[in-house]
C-alpha cells in the first residue's frame, strides 16, 4: 500500500523499521532526541527503541566517528545522523583514512556498515559555513559509496539499502527536499544503490541531476515544454557509484547536456557527467555540454547577496534555450514567486 508522506517521514519510518527488524542497527547523533527530530527524521524513536538504540552524541563528530566505524567492525550497523554536512568536516579523517580504507586494507576480511547522514543545502540565510553541500568531496573517495535521492519514496528505499550494505555509506538529505510529500509504500522494501532514474523523457536536451537539482530540473522542463522544447529529467540518486550507461544513453538520444550541481563548479560532480559524456558519448554531442552550479564564492548570510547565487529553474531553461539557439519569455521563465528566496516552506518553525 502507498500513501503521501514527506521525504522527513520517508527517513523517519525506514529508521524505525530497520531498528524493529534488525537488533544490529543503532542510531546515533547530535540531537537525535531533540523535541525537533533533526526535521522530524527521528522524532519518538527513542521512546519506542529505547535509549541503548537510539543515542544523543556530543560535540566530538571525530571521536564518535571512531566509535561507530569500531562497533561496525564488529558486527553492528550504525546509522550516524549530523545535521549539517559542515559539521561532519570535524569527522573527515576517519571517514577517508579509516572506514572507506579498511576493507581493502585487510584484504576483504573486515567490513564497516555505516551509514552516515548529513544534511545539505541552502536555507534561512544560514551562510557560508551551515549551507554547504561538499558531495563531490565523499564521491572522490573509493571505499565510499555516496547517495542523494531526491524523492520521499527514494529516501526512504535507499536508506533501508544503505543500512544493509556492508560498505560505508554517506546519505546526503537536502534540507529543502524535508517537506516534500508523495507516495510512499508502507512496506519496507530497498531502492538500489548506484543506479539512475529517467524521471521524464525528452528528446532534446538531458537535464542530468541529483537531490534538489533533480527538482529545479524537473521544473526547468516544464517551462520548456511550453516553449516547444522536450528535455529528459534524469536523477542520479547515487553520486557512488554512479549509473554511467542512464546518463550515456540519454546524451546519445538528445546530443545536448546540462550537468546541474548545487555545488561549486571545479571539481564538481557536474564535471564528472561532463566528462563523461565528452570521453564517451564525444560524437553525439550537437553543442558542448553545459553546467549549472553556484557561483564560486561562499554564500553570504545577507538576503540581497544570497538571493541570486543559487541557479533557478529559469537559469536552467536558459542554458537549453541557448544551445538551440532560441530566447524564451521572462514572464515564463522568471514567474513572481509567492515565498522569500530563501524559504522552501513556510510553515518551517525552526530550529534546524
Amino acid at each position: 500500500m502507498e500513501r503521501k508522506i514527506t521525504f522527513a517521514q520517508a527517513i523517519l519510518e525506514a529508521t524505525d523499521q530497520c531498528l524493529a527488524t534488525d537488533p544490529n542497527v543503532f542510531l546515533i547523533g547530535l540531537g537525535a532526541p531533540d523535541p525537533g527530530g533533526i526535521f522530524g527524521t527521528t522524532l519518538g524513536l527513542r521512546e519506542k527503541h529505547g535509549g541503548k538504540r537510539v543515542l544523543d552524541m556530543p560535540v566530538a563528530e571525530n571521536g564518535v566517528t571512531g566509535i561507530v566505524i569500531g562497533a561496525a567492525t564488529m558486527g553492528l550497523r550504525p546509522i550516524m545522523t549530523h545535521q549539517r554536512v559542515d559539521f561532519a568536516l570535524l569527522a573527515l579523517e576517519q571517514l577517508v583514512n579509516q572506514a572507506a580504507k579498511w576493507h581493502f586494507m585487510f584484504a576483504g576480511q573486515v567490513t564497516v556498515p555505516l551509514v552516515v547522514r548529513m544534511i545539505i543545502g541552502r536555507g534561512w540565510g544560514q551562510g557560508p559555513q551551515h549551507s554547504q553541500s561538499l558531495h563531490s568531496w565523499f564521491a572522490h573517495i573509493p571505499g565510499l559509496k555516496v547517495v542523494a535521492p531526491f524523492s520521499p519514496a527514494d529516501a526512504k528505499g535507499m536508506l533501508i539499502a544503505s543500512v544493509e550494505d556492508n560498505n560505508p555509506v554517506v546519505f546526503l538529505e537536502h534540507r529543502w527536499l524535508q517537506s516534500l510529500a508523495d507516495d510512499v509504500p508502507t512496506k519496507m522494501f530497498r531502492t538500489p544503490i548506484g543506479k539512475a532514474r529517467v524521471l521524464r523523457e525528452g528528446t532534446d536536451v538531458s537535464l542530468v541531476a541529483f537531490s534538489h537539482m533533480t527538482y529545479e530540473s524537473l521544473r526547468a522542463a516544464e517551462m520548456l515544454a511550453k516553449l516547444g522544447v522536450s528535455a529528459e529529467v534524469i536523477d542520479l540518486r547515487s553520486l557512488r557509484p554512479l549509473d554511467t550507461d542512464t546518463v550515456l544513453a540519454s546524451v546519445r538520444k538528445t546530443g545536448r547536456l546540462i550537468a546541474l550541481d548545487a555545488d561549486w563548479a571545479a571539481c564538481s560532480v557536474a564535471s564528472e557527467i561532463v566528462a563523461l559524456a565528452t570521453e564517451q558519448a564525444f560524437d553525439s554531442l550537437k553543442c558542448a555540454p553545459v553546467r549549472v552550479t553556484l557561483p564560486d564564492y561562499p554564500l553570504s548570510t545577507s538576503p540581497a547577496l544570497s538571493e541570486h547565487y543559487y541557479p533557478s529553474p529559469g537559469d536552467i531553461a536558459t542554458q537549453a534555450l541557448r544551445m538551440l539557439g532560441k530566447e524564451g519569455p521572462r514572464e515564463v521563465l522568471y514567474p513572481p514567486s509567492e515565498r522569500p528566496h530563501d524559504v522552501p516552506d513556510l510553515s518551517f518553525q525552526g530550529p534546524f
